[in-house]
């Protein structure tokens, strides 16, 4: 590993040399080698690449700016803790950045006079780092992910885990506790799912176990799933590949070799009957969630809900805003989405209220209004809108670099393929109205959570008999 003065000096020395863009692009449009039967659907050149010690490396070069995306992704996130250990893999995403051996300061420091984007973020199925870099500063970007994937024990103190951990518990209370219907996240997984299902508890974790978390166990933690074995390198944007694969030999090559994190063992996400709780929180209106379980990303029926709630919710003549906003006045706003995840999905309807409308009234109207958008299957308009917003967000999101080697992490961490980008897209352009129609009267004909949040003030409510508060 180089010395790491001789990094540093890449990001305070090197001029920024703005090159011309090359007229070789790794995006085009061409027949899907993945799936042939696709037509002509968007294809992204990308090698993937595998260590000696596991780690696997995903390379897509595109010459039209001459910037540079670099992912690490983690193959752990919350649904790989243990039960009373909740909140690690989160916590670890803050953990990260505070320094490591070679480089022990805030990792954004070297970064941001360059002007580079740099994050992480956790969710239920891994963690991921991020830097999007001039191309002159590949090099920088790689020797820091590296170092604190070696590195970051020797670094790591009583005191930053101390610091961390209240910011952590901050965020809880800033993004859930204090945020007006901010629970409602966190009931979604807590109601959903049994406490030791993989995805029973939320990934921001409690206060308790956040609190009880012991230096010795964070290390434990790191040591078992932050290894090159457990990760995804990818490198998207402005790069010769000789160069690159070279960079990531030298800072990655000689790193140990860990053990692959396997997907928990885990029950299909389902509720036998329905099941309602009422939250007393400190808003003006009240807001009906109902929550039911779906096919998992990428499964048989994950695209199909999200193109129905599109048609149930996107635009003020889609078929729940119409009824409920727009004729009726009964709500304020309406919002149905499908929450994707690797293991089992949800799909939410959410609906607040109007002024001096009470939840009851609410209820009969949402519970009316989804019965008859359900009742027919999605009209050709509906669907051409639905599916071309879909592909408008698609292209918006490949046309980021950044974006770009995230979705192809997800789709080799997945799907064990990363070339399976014309094959996701046609999941979306391939749909029939049948097949949305056929899906939504699968799964939301099923049970499902009901949450209610109510003003602290308001009257009690009338529980549906079966139901439990």
């Amino acid at each position: 590993m180089r010395p790491i003065h001789i990094v540093l000096a890449i990001a305070f020395m090197l001029p920024l040399q703005v090159q011309s863009a090359d007229s070789q692009s790794g995006v085009k449009v061409a027949t899907s080698k993945t799936d042939a039967s696709h037509g002509d659907q968007p294809k992204i050149d990308v090698e993937t690449w595998v260590l000696d010690n596991g780690l696997t490396v995903l390379l897509s070069r595109d010459t039209r700016l001459p910037v540079v995306a670099v992912e690490v992704r983690y193959m752990v996130g919350s649904a790989h803790e243990k039960l009373g250990r909740s909140g690690f893999a989160h916590l670890f995403e803050h953990l990260m950045f505070q320094g490591s051996q070679n480089y022990d300061d805030e990792y954004f420091k070297p970064l941001q006079p360059i002007g580079a984007a740099i994050n992480g973020t956790t969710n239920v199925d891994r963690t991921n780092y991020y830097e999007r870099v001039p191309r002159e500063y590949l090099e920088l970007a790689l020797w820091l992910e590296s170092d604190r994937m070696e590195n970051l024990l020797p670094a790591l103190t009583l005191k930053k885990l101390d610091n961390q951990r209240d910011v952590v518990k901050n965020e809880r209370r800033q993004s859930y506790e204090d945020r007006p219907y901010g629970r409602v996240w966190l009931h979604l997984y807590e109601q959903l799912y049994p406490k030791q299902h993989p995805y029973g508890h939320p990934t921001i974790g409690s206060h308790a176990d956040l609190t009880a978390a012991s230096l010795d166990d964070v290390k434990a933690f790191f040591k078992q799933h932050y290894s090159a074995t457990n990760a995804i390198l990818t490198i998207a944007g402005d790069f010769e590949i000789a160069e690159a694969k070279a960079l990531v030999r030298t800072y990655f090559g000689h790193l140990p070799k860990g053990s692959r994190t396997p997907w928990p063992e885990h029950q299909a996400g389902s509720l036998s009957a329905n099941k309602q709780i009422v939250d007393r929180d400190e808003v003006k209106l009240p807001m009906i969630v109902m929550a039911w379980h779906t096919p998992a990303l990428y499964a048989k029926g994950d695209s199909e809900m999200d193109i129905l709630a599109s048609v149930l919710s996107s635009g003020k003549t889609s078929r729940l805003y119409k009824p409920l906003v727009f004729d009726q006045k009964i709500a304020t706003r309406v919002n149905a989405y499908q929450v994707s995840m690797a293991l089992g999905s949800f799909f939410v309807v959410q609906a607040v209220a109007a002024p001096g409308k009470s939840v009851d009234e609410l209820e009969q109207a949402l519970t009316q209004s989804l019965a008859d958008a359900l009742a027919t299957k999605p009209s050709s308009s509906e669907m051409a809108k639905a599916i071309n917003a879909y592909r408008k967000s698609f292209y918006g999101r490949v046309e980021s670099v950044l974006s770009r080697a995230q979705l192809l992490s997800t789709y080799h961490h997945i799907k064990g393929q990363a070339d399976y980008l014309g094959a996701d897209l046609a999941r979306y352009t391939e749909l029939t109205a049948d097949a949305v129609f056929t899906s939504a009267n699968t799964w939301l004909k099923k049970p499902h959570l009901r949450i209610d949040v109510l003003p602290v003030e308001a009257p009690d409510i009338k529980t549906p008999k079966g139901d439990s508060k």
